[in-house]
C-alpha cells in the first residue's frame, strides 16, 4: 500500500496559493486516473483529511491500494494527518510520498528524494517530528523565484501565481501527476531520472 499525501491548506481562501501545490498534483493525478464525474474526495473527520482510494493495477505485477491524501489540519501541522494516517494503516514510513512546494526550486523544475532535511518546509519539518524520521519520500515542486530575496516569505507562498508564472505552473501540475503515475508503474527511480530536473 502507498500513502501519497499533497500537502496545503483547505480552504477557498487558499486554494490557488502558491503553497497549495500539493493539493493541485493531488488533484491533477485523481482527474487524470479517473472519469471526471467519478474523481471524488472524502472528508475523513477522524483521520482529518480529504481522501480517495484508488487500485492501481501495473502493466506488468500485482495490483497496489493507494491512498490519496489532502490533509485538512493546516500546511504548519500536516504532521498530525500525516501520523493519523500511518497509524490507522500501520504503514511504513518508506510507504509515504509528500508532495509539496519548495521555494528552493526554480518555478517548473521537480526534485523527487528520499530522505534528508526539511529545508524551512514548515509542513515536512512537522511530518518529520511527528513520524520521528525523514525517512519517507519527496517529491519536491519548484515554485521559486531566481535570484529571490524575498521580504515576506509567508506573503510569497500564500500569494497566487501571477500573469507569465501561470503556464510554468500548469505544465508542473501535469508533469507533477505524471510523475506519481510513473513511480507507481515503473518505481521511484525511473521517475527520478525521467523527472528530475537537473
Amino acid at each position: 500500500m502507498k500513502l501519497i499525501v499533497g500537502l496545503g491548506n483547505p480552504g477557498d481562501k487558499y486554494l490557488k496559493t502558491r503553497h497549495n501545490m500539493g493539493f493541485m498534483v493531488m488533484e491533477q493525478f485523481l482527474k487524470d486516473f479517473e472519469r471526471v464525474d467519478k474523481t471524488e474526495w472524502v472528508d475523513d473527520k477522524k483521520l482529518k483529511s480529504d481522501m480517495a482510494e484508488i487500485i492501481w493495477q501495473p502493466r506488468h505485477g500485482q495490483e497496489e491500494k493507494v491512498i490519496l491524501v489532502k490533509p485538512k489540519t493546516y500546511m504548519n501541522n500536516s504532521g498530525l494527518g500525516v501520523q493519523l494516517l500511518t497509524t490507522y494503516y500501520k504503514l511504513l514510513t518508506t510507504d509515504i510520498w509528500i508532495i509539496h512546494d519548495d521555494i528552493d526550486l526554480p518555478l517548473g523544475s521537480m526534485k523527487i528524494r528520499f530522505g534528508g532535511a526539511a529545508a524551512g518546509h514548515h509542513g515536512v519539518e512537522s511530518i518529520m517530528e511527528k513520524l520521528g524520521t525523514d525517512k519517507f519520500w519527496r517529491f519536491r515542486m519548484g515554485i521559486g523565484v531566481e535570484n529571490h530575496k524575498l521580504k515576506n516569505m509567508d506573503d510569497f507562498v500564500l500569494g497566487e501565481f501571477r500573469g507569465r508564472e501561470r503556464g510554468k505552473v500548469k505544465d508542473l501540475i501535469k508533469r507533477g501527476a505524471k510523475a506519481i503515475e510513473m513511480a507507481l508503474e515503473e518505481g521511484l527511480t525511473a521517475a527520478m531520472n525521467r523527472f528530475n530536473t537537473k
